[in-house]
């Protein structure tokens, strides 16, 4: 708001940043933790979906976690072996942070002990984080080779910016409690980490956000891979943002809140894709 007194009369003004901050729109807010959950157990089956759309499942492999709000010490997990593009609501497991299956869980109870081990881990050093995204997508993959955390060279990349980590540890399939919580530390409070050897890893305050860095992620190490290999057959290395823009750009493309909104495009093509809405997902189970 800007004032501005005129001849003895004073007038308010909206300057145009306030007018953009009063139509941003916000997460939804719920009257019950009740329908909170069923909520975020509808939006974690449409990031399934949406991550088998784009090509990011391997067989089996791969997890997208959402926290509980009836139970935070639980959350959600797609069950073992059922495919992403297939998972429905109703399909989820509920686990607790000992990995016992709790009886509001789907039908197919087989919990992939890997999923348990990473995500458990994280979900309690972070009780920040709701929803946590690990799969074996090809970009990701090729650039956990590599060993080395992502150049700032794009706009896109400066919102990974001192905000993701490189996990050196590759100890095979993640089977043990003492791995997942190495991996855990290691993530830190960034909202992003490379497993070396094994792909990437997203750990952010909504279903979101996690899906939104997730595949930006994803596509900032295809843009580094294809980057690298152009700039090292003329001889050259990429140009590098300075750490100066690279932070400033971070506070605009790195927040929270920027990849929650980031995120919507693809919740919406997915709605239109479909015609499944969670309104009228809520109706009908209603009728």
């Amino acid at each position: 708001m800007a004032t501005i007194t005129t001849n003895g009369a004073t007038q308010t003004h909206v300057t145009p940043k306030a007018f953009y901050r009063a139509h941003w729109p916000t997460p939804p807010k719920f009257e019950t933790k009740l329908e909170e959950r069923e909520y975020l157990k509808f939006r974690l089956a449409q990031a399934f979906r949406i991550f088998g759309n784009l090509g990011y499942d391997e067989g089996v492999a791969g997890h997208i976690t959402v926290r509980d709000p009836l139970n935070p010490e639980s959350f959600w997990v797609n069950p073992f072996g059922v495919h992403f593009k297939l998972i429905k609501p109703s399909d989820l497991l509920l686990v607790d942070h000992t990995g016992k299956i709790l009886e509001e869980s789907g039908p197919i109870r087989r919990l992939n002990t890997a999923a348990f081990m990473i995500h458990s881990a994280i979900h309690v050093a972070r009780p920040d984080v709701i929803c946590a995204a690990h799969s074996h997508s090809i970009y990701g993959r090729a650039f956990s080779t590599l060993g080395k955390e992502l150049d700032i060279t794009t706009q896109d990349s400066c919102a990974f910016y001192n905000d993701h980590v490189v996990y050196r540890q590759f100890r095979g399939i993640v089977l043990d409690e003492v791995e997942g919580q190495h991996i855990a530390e290691t993530l830190g409070s960034k909202k992003a980490a490379i497993l070396q050897n094994h792909g990437l890893l997203v750990a952010t305050r909504s279903v979101e956000s996690t899906v939104f860095f997730f595949i930006s992620l994803e596509k900032c190490c295809r843009v580094q891979l294809l980057a690298d290999a152009a700039a090292a057959g003329k001889g050259q290395e990429t140009v590098k943002i300075s750490a100066e823009e690279a932070q400033d750009t971070w506070k605009t493309v790195g927040s929270e809140h920027a990849g929650w909104f980031s995120a919507l495009p693809e919740f919406q093509l997915l709605e239109a894709t479909e015609g499944i809405t969670f309104e009228n997902s809520i109706s009908a189970k209603r009728a």
